[in-house]
C-alpha cells in the first residue's frame, strides 16, 4: 500500500495529479482510520496505464472506460480460472470413480464389455473433445 506521496514518487507523477485523478475516480483509494489514503499495486498500475494514455492524447472519459473494461476483463479471468480449477477437481473425482469401477469392469464377459466400452468411448470422444478447445 502507497501513501499518496509513495504513489507520486512511484508513478513519477505529482501528488495533485493523483488527487485529480481520485476526484475523477479514475484511481481509488482506501482510507485509514486516521483519514489518510492508501493506494494499492492495482492503483499504481492504473496510474501508469492512465499516463500512457495520456501520452497518446486519450481522453480522460475514454481512459476511465478503457480502465474499466480491463478490471472487468480482469474479473471474468479470474471467474474463468476458478471455473476451469473445479473442472479439474471433478476431473480428478472422475478418474478416482473410475478407478474405483474398474475391477468391477474386469470381471464382466466380453460382450458386456464392449457394451459398456462404447458408450464410454462416445462420452470419452466428446469430453476429450472439450477439453482440447481449452488446451493451448
Amino acid at each position: 500500500m502507497y501513501k499518496i506521496g509513495e504513489l507520486a514518487v512511484a508513478a513519477n507523477v505529482s501528488k495533485r495529479t493523483i488527487d485529480y485523478y481520485t476526484n475523477l475516480g479514475l484511481l481509488h483509494a482506501q482510507r485509514s482510520a486516521s483519514n489518510y489514503r492508501y493506494y494499492s499495486e492495482e492503483s499504481l498500475e492504473d496510474l501508469k496505464f492512465i499516463e500512457n494514455c495520456k501520452q497518446l492524447h486519450i481522453p480522460l472519459d475514454e481512459i476511465k472506460q478503457k480502465l474499466l473494461l480491463r478490471k472487468t476483463t480482469h474479473i471474468e479471468k479470474d471467474e474463468l480460472q476458478k471455473q476451469t480449477e473445479q473442472i479439474a477437481k471433478r476431473v480428478e473425482q472422475l478418474n478416482k470413480e473410475l478407478c474405483g469401477i474398474l475391477p468391477i469392469f474386469n470381471q464382466l464377459d466380453e460382450a458386456e464389455k464392449r457394451t459398456i466400452s462404447t458408450h464410454l468411448s462416445d462420452e470419452g470422444k466428446r469430453l476429450i473433445q472439450s477439453l482440447q478447445g481449452l488446451i493451448v
